[in-house]
């Protein structure tokens, strides 16, 4: 890996890698295609993690239009923590997931996932076998559902990502809300 006129990180294939971490500990890797100093029209991908707390944001301008990914979503975590370095927010398990999601997932179940999928992120991360979690939210969830996706076996992969998000939310974010509701009832108690 070289370097180039900015001190910036190139690999052999012409790309610029930046990684850095701010401030407030939250860790920052870019990916250019080519120098953005040299180039307005370069293509990025941008991963923002906490590492702390396993929440971040990737954004991803690789198409020419910018999309982002919270990284709250209990399934892009596991897909992350299952692939490590290997990680990509495009990877085919995502992108079948993503599809799924858009053609058969009920609008009143993507909403309830988006609001408690950062809860039951934070319940795992709070267990101290968190990648045994992650490991087994992959292995049965997101594996499965793929297997029944690309099978047509769409019921069984609805019925498997629904039951899922019930149990996490019961096993994992029950106690992250019940402790959110403490902390408030105990701000509005101070005001009064």
């Amino acid at each position: 890996m070289a370097r180039d006129n900015y001190g910036h990180f190139i690999n052999d294939e012409g790309v610029e890698i930046r990684a850095n971490t701010d401030k407030r500990g939250k860790d920052h890797i870019d990916f250019y295609d080519n120098c953005p100093v040299n180039d307005e029209e370069h293509k990025s991908i941008h991963i923002d993690y906490d590492s702390d707390t396993g929440t971040g944001k990737i954004t991803d301008t690789t198409s020419g239009k910018s999309e982002s990914t919270d990284v709250k979503c209990f399934l892009t975590t596991a897909c992350m923590r299952h692939f490590q370095e290997n990680f990509d927010d495009d990877c085919y398990e995502l992108r079948v997931l993503r599809w799924f999601r858009d053609n058969f997932v009920s609008q009143q179940d993507i909403r309830h996932y988006y609001k408690i999928a950062p809860y039951i992120v934070k319940g795992i991360n709070n267990e101290e076998k968190s990648d045994i979690i992650y490991d087994y939210i992959y292995d049965n969830v997101v594996d499965y559902c793929v297997e029944q996706i690309v099978d047509g076996n769409y019921d069984a992969a609805y019925k498997r990502y629904k039951n899922s998000i019930l149990v996490f939310e019961e096993q994992f974010a029950r106690s992250v809300l019940t402790e959110c509701l403490t902390d408030t009832l105990k701000a509005v108690e101070k005001t009064l």
